[in-house]
C-alpha cells in the first residue's frame, strides 16, 4: 500500500477587504455613507457580504422607546 503524501489543498476564493475610508468613498454605498459612518470601526477592514450584515442587521433592529 502506497501513503499520499500530497496534502489536499482546499482553494479558498480571496475576498478583498476594505477600510472604512475606502467603503465610505466608494458609489456602491453612497446612499449608506452616514449609516456606514456610524456602524464601521476605523481600525477594522470589511468584506462586502459583511457590510451588508451590518446593514441588514441595524435595519432590522427594533426602535428603543
Amino acid at each position: 500500500m502506497e501513503e499520499n503524501n500530497e496534502t489536499a489543498t482546499e482553494e479558498t476564493p480571496s475576498v478583498f477587504k476594505f477600510d472604512k475610508q475606502q467603503i465610505l468613498k466608494s458609489e456602491k454605498y453612497s446612499n449608506r455613507r452616514d449609516l456606514l459612518n456610524v456602524l464601521l470601526k476605523n481600525d477594522e477592514q470589511y468584506s462586502h457580504e459583511e457590510i451588508i450584515t451590518l446593514i441588514d442587521k441595524f435595519m432590522k433592529g427594533k426602535v428603543k422607546k
